[in-house]
């Protein structure tokens, strides 16, 4: 029997509308990340972000493979599981007799999902104990958003996305937010004296332009996680 494939997807936009960006990231058995992609939108909404992100996460796994897909996206998650097969019969009208918004999404992820096991769950957004995998694909969307260029394993980018600092302390840029935010300023001054250092659950790059390992010792800086020791540059 085939195993199951784990995967999370997000998208982000930088004001609603705005500059936007799509993420997703497929995991091994164990959690850990193995391939991930990200791309640019130019100027889309928030929704539109994430239902791209769905869609070419379902383009890009097996359909003959279970997929559990992890999502922070109450729209995207009601969209897939309670409206689709209703919008459907209507002949993609709403209840209320109106064209249902995103219509070509919704369309291509209904035919991306006929025939498929796939397993929807809801993973809160933003949060310091969160998933782990929705935060690779919230920085991913939210890179991609920003810098309007694809990236990801396809295009040899090795190290997967961390968490940013503003994603983990309920900033916006997905789960339905149009924009991030960076910490308070009194959070800020409470990272001096080696508060808020953690074990990265996987490699990433900090400020400095130095990678970290999965296991060493990280801190929250400015805009990212990074070496304790380059948080307050």
């Amino acid at each position: 029997m085939s195993e199951r494939i784990i995967a999370a997807c997000d998208g982000a936009a930088k004001k609603n509308p705005g500059p936007a960006g799509w993420g997703w990231v497929v995991a091994d058995a164990a959690g850990r990340p193995e391939r991930w992609e990200a791309g640019p939108l130019g100027t889309a909404t928030n929704n539109i972000a994430e239902l791209t992100a769905l869609a070419e996460l379902l383009e890009a796994t097996d359909p003959a493979v279970p997929l559990e897909v992890r999502m922070d996206s109450q729209y995207a998650m009601n969209a897939v599981t309670k409206w689709l097969a209703g919008w459907r019969r209507n002949g993609w009208l709403t209840a209320s007799k109106k064209p249902v918004a995103n219509r070509e999404l919704v369309i291509r992820i209904d035919e991306l999902l006929t025939g498929r096991d796939v397993e929807f769950r809801y993973v809160p957004a933003h949060q310091v104990d969160g998933d782990p995998l929705n935060a690779i694909a919230d920085a991913a969307a939210s890179d991609a958003a920003t810098e309007q260029r694809a990236f990801g394993t396809a295009h040899g980018t090795a190290e997967v996305p961390g968490p940013r600092l503003d994603a983990m302390t309920g900033g916006g840029g997905s789960g339905g937010a149009a924009t991030r935010r960076r910490a308070p300023q009194k959070k800020a001054g409470a990272r001096r004296g080696g508060s808020g250092v953690i074990k990265a659950k996987f490699a990433g790059r900090c400020s400095c332009g130095r990678s970290y390992a999965a296991g060493e010792q990280i801190a929250k800086g400015a805009t990212s996680w990074g070496h304790p020791e380059c948080r307050e540059s």
